[in-house]
């Protein structure tokens, strides 16, 4: 993602810290719940993380409080250290279990905590030399808000990660037996392939990108996006597949995305007179849907406050010109019985068009190729407009 986070600065470090800080500053104002909620998570793999530096008995069942007081009976706490601990861990256990609603104070509390706890955590177990910056309470962002689901999704997977790194965190022994093993954080250098493309590929995602579900047919399988989570499936977007789900629509069966099954193999035996063929094909225009509709909201995205008009992969900028366009027969020729539908239902300016094109294929006697003629004679129209005033 292009915009950095407070915590940016332990990535040479520790890639799964700093991403797990980075997940929790995120949702410090879209669900101070959640962050409590994983602040928990964290401290707890943060006090684990330093029972195995400092070789100390560390066992699973091990509470956050009772890892607190063993440590601090080691004497490796100091007192404004301690006190963090124990109130991200109340903060955290009252938003695992009250019904309430939960404040921005309260996540921007616990949030000073834990910097708190991570400013000694490095100072102390990773290097004196790197400075960390000095507190500042984050801004909150109106924009790119992840969605519920899918920041929970998010947090699954970095403190999967964050929890898998306890593994190569284990003290090393030195030439003398005498000694004290070396404490050393695992860089993010040490990380396996699969576990830095996790991080820089799912967890890099803008908001309503995170996959959140897979379908596959075969070996075959397809990510579908937050976004397109309850997306509604236009039987006209499946060229192939447009009589296919029709009739499974008539069966309230793949109407919107999620309502279809995981695997797609054997789909077809849910309607009669359909065979294994029409699933696979199924498959194949969805992964090309999906596709399309991704490519559409970054173009969107990248183009705030523009209107498009899509047809197929193919689009066109509607102008505050072209917009205010009648929908006549004058300006549209060859196509009265569509020109007529559109007026009565209201339609009569290009900018009162539905975004989707292939939704004119409703009306009466308008199939793909009639669709397909007035999105041309739009994208004339279009450029007659831009000629003229570069003349």
């Amino acid at each position: 993602m292009s915009n950095r986070y407070f915590y940016d600065f332990l990535e040479p470090i520790s890639l799964e810290l700093s991403r797990t800080l980075q997940e929790l500053e995120n949702a410090i104002y879209n669900s101070p719940r959640s962050m409590l909620t994983h602040s928990r998570t964290f401290i707890e793999v943060l006090l684990e993380k330093v029972m195995i530096y400092e070789n100390m008995p560390n066992e699973p069942f091990y509470t956050i409080i009772e890892r607190i007081r063993d440590l601090d009976d080691n004497g490796l706490l100091t007192p404004e250290v301690k006190n963090a601990l124990h109130e991200v861990r109340k903060l955290g256990n009252m938003a695992a279990h009250d019904t309430r609603q939960f404040r921005f104070s309260e996540s921007l509390t616990a949030w000073e905590h834990i910097y708190t706890i991570v400013k000694w955590f490095v100072e102390v177990y990773v290097s004196y030399d790197i400075e960390v910056p000095e507190y500042v309470d984050p801004i909150m962002k109106r924009d790119n808000i992840y969605g519920l689901e899918e920041m929970a999704l998010r947090f699954k997977k970095i403190e999967e990660l964050l929890k898998q790194s306890l593994e190569k965190d284990q003290p090393k022994k030195t030439d003398g037996q005498d000694e004290e093993p070396k404490t050393e954080v695992v860089d993010s250098e040490d990380m396996n392939e699969g576990d830095l493309q996790l991080i820089e590929t799912s967890i890099d995602e803008e908001p309503g990108f995170m996959p959140i579900r897979t379908i596959t047919y075969g070996e075959d399988s397809v990510d579908v996006p937050y976004f397109l989570r309850d997306a509604f499936l236009l039987p006209q977007r499946f060229p192939e597949s447009e009589r296919f789900l029709i009739r499974l629509g008539g069966e309230q069966q793949a109407r919107l995305m999620s309502e279809l099954p995981n695997s797609l193999e054997g789909f077809h035996k849910r309607v009669t007179r359909y065979n294994e063929t029409h699933s696979q094909t199924f498959f194949k225009e969805l992964k090309e849907f999906i596709a399309e509709e991704i490519r559409r909201k970054k173009l969107i995205q990248s183009r705030p406050g523009e209107l498009f008009l899509f047809y197929d992969s193919d689009q066109i900028v509607v102008t505050e010109d072209l917009g205010k366009i009648d929908i006549n027969n004058e300006n549209f020729t060859g196509m009265p019985g569509l020109i007529e539908q559109l007026n009565e239902d209201g339609i009569y300016k290009v900018r009162d068009l539905p975004k989707e094109l292939l939704i004119l294929g409703k009306y009466r006697g308008v199939g793909k190729s009639r669709v397909e003629s007035f999105f041309n004679q739009l994208k004339e129209l279009q450029q007659s407009m831009i000629k003229e005033n570069v003349l």
